[in-house]
């Protein structure tokens, strides 16, 4: 899946079905330094989808525990200095253990701890960053962010931005929105499957960043790229929102029926279903 004229639509769909077979046949440890807003619902969707989450985020052991996990999440929408300390000792960890790690830069642009903090973890070359489009901007250097967690730039605006990061890093870049783009430094992949009740529950987003972790957990296993198993972490969690919005009548059964839809989301479900487009980065088009 390495080699810039293999990747496809059918391919990344066919990885995405493997790697939550194989995420389920042995569980990730997921390690999750997060916001404290949504701490509970994460740790639910991990073990809904397959996983196993731990919630570490104090120094003197993050550094251990990422070293020791299958993936590591940091997420900076809480970023107390207990957190900020334990965030770069989890990463300093990871990078020893070669620990796949995501980075979700929650409102960085105008608030300067957080965005300073996102900052030296940028340097630390994340596996994957994962954010909306406005922090992605941001993250670049191309914009003083969203309103908070909400994005003010659609999710195309940082196709450029995200390439860039991709770059940087030697990793891949996911910006979430009604179309989610993922990109590393040669394909692109868009999904456009999902559900808008996702941006009405507190941790809608938040939450897939540590499923991307459990994901790059199996990746990590089975040779996959980042892109790849940041693809099949979008589209397996939008994929289980859609279900979930069938079932409820509005967010607060949203977020319960979203757990139960990742708890029974099949492999084989994924072909007749995903809207993904992939290919080369000057190529890839929009999911009709």
């Amino acid at each position: 899946m390495s080699a810039r004229l293999e990747m496809s639509s059918e391919s990344v769909v066919e990885s995405a079905a493997d790697l939550l077979a194989e995420l389920r046949a042995e569980p990730p440890l997921v390690h999750c330094i997060t916001n404290a807003v949504v701490t509970g619902f994460t740790a639910n969707v991990l073990l809904a989808l397959g996983a196993a989450p731990a919630m570490v985020d104090i120094t003197g052991e993050a550094g251990m525990f990422a070293g020791i996990s299958s993936g590591l999440l940091v997420n900076l929408g809480t970023p107390t200095p207990e957190q900020r300390s334990a965030s770069l000792e989890a990463v300093g960890g990871a990078r020893t253990a070669g620990t796949p790690w995501v980075l979700d830069p929650v409102a960085v642009g105008a608030l300067p701890v957080r965005t300073a903090l996102a900052q030296d973890l940028l340097a630390l070359r994340p596996t994957v960053i994962r954010g909306n489009a406005s922090e992605i901007l941001a993250l670049a250097g191309r914009s003083q962010g969203g309103r908070g967690v909400d994005a003010l730039d659609a999710t195309e605006a940082a196709a450029d931005a995200a390439r860039e990061l991709a770059r940087t890093t030697g990793g891949a870049v996911a910006v979430s929105g009604p179309v989610d783009l993922l990109v590393d430094a040669d394909h692109e992949i868009r999904i456009a499957n999902g559900d808008a009740l996702l941006t009405r529950v507190t941790g809608g987003g938040c939450a897939l960043g540590a499923v991307m972790a459990a994901f790059l957990g199996t990746a990590r296993r089975t040779g996959d790229s980042p892109l790849v198993a940041a693809a099949a972490a979008t589209l397996v969690y939008t994929l289980a929102a859609e279900d979930a919005a069938v079932r409820s009548e509005g967010p607060g059964s949203f977020a319960v029926a979203l757990l139960d839809a990742l708890a029974a989301i099949r492999p084989d479900a994924l072909p007749a279903r995903a809207r993904v487009a992939a290919g080369r980065a000057e190529t890839a088009e929009v999911a009709a």
